[in-house]
């Protein structure tokens, strides 16, 4: 049975359109031509392959870049040593060598240790949309749900106002070349991707570290999604605690220093 359509006049109703007629043959031209350009480009391949393949693959290159990571530090190491074995008289040469060494710890070039304070991020729990809320607390989007970029560099901001004197993110050397980024929910750091909970260890003052922690902006709003939505939010304070050296490239890759 055919219905009258909403603005149309009684006309249109089973009267044949023209326009169809040289429409459809060429929309099944596009068509056809879409599948061919489509089976030439794949090329055998099948497109439409799984997205369970992919993690496997990412599996994969994240094993690779862990493997040259790991040439690449011995490289340095063995560069680091090769430099220093070679005794030399000249005084500009010894002054530039103890000139550098001054400038690897703060650098994040080696490893510290001492009294340290750390604070897990995590995302909530998968009941958090069905826990009883606050009064005037509105239903969560997937959005409130999760760790976000600003969330870590939040935390990382306070301890280092807090008077940090060195940090790790997920067990990585924070140094002046760290960038914290966020792919989804997933947390990009010096080429590798970790999923949460965040953790973020800083050595210092931990009595300042605290209090900066308590009065930071940044932080005090997501603790209003931690006591909304039941985000997580640890924090610890530890005796000793051991951060590694900076493991990675040294090398400006985004930005230029600037003249002396």
């Amino acid at each position: 049975m055919l219905t009258r359509c909403a603005g149309r006049p009684s006309w249109w109703v089973g009267r044949p359109n023209s326009t169809w007629r040289f429409a459809v043959p060429v929309v099944v031209a596009l068509a056809g031509f879409a599948f061919v350009v489509s089976a030439v480009e794949a090329g055998g391949v099948d497109l439409r392959a799984s997205h369970e393949d992919l993690a496997p693959l990412i599996g994969k290159r994240q094993r690779q870049v862990a493997d040259l990571d790991a040439a690449a530090a011995e490289l340095r190491a063995r560069i680091a040593q090769d430099t220093r074995s070679r005794s030399t008289d000249d005084p500009r040469i010894i002054g530039e060598r103890s000139r550098a060494d001054a400038l690897l710890a703060p650098a994040g070039l080696t490893a510290v240790a001492g009294p340290a304070v750390t604070v897990v991020l995590d995302d909530a729990p998968p009941q958090a949309r069905t826990r009883p809320r606050q009064p005037g607390v509105p239903s969560p989007v997937p959005d409130d749900l999760v760790v976000h970029q600003q969330d870590v560099q939040a935390v990382v901001n306070a301890l280092w106002s807090g008077g940090g004197e060195a940090m790790t993110i997920m067990g990585q050397r924070v140094t002046a070349l760290t960038a914290v980024r966020c792919v989804g929910n997933t947390l990009l750091l010096a080429g590798k991707v970790y999923s949460p909970p965040f953790t973020v260890s800083a050595i210092g003052d931990t009595a300042s570290m605290v209090r900066a922690l308590d009065v930071d902006s940044g932080v005090g709003i997501y603790r209003q999604y931690v006591d909304a939505y039941g985000l997580g939010y640890h924090v610890e304070i530890d005796r000793d605690v051991r951060l590694p050296a900076y493991q990675g490239g040294t090398v400006l890759r985004a930005a230029t220093p600037l003249p002396r």
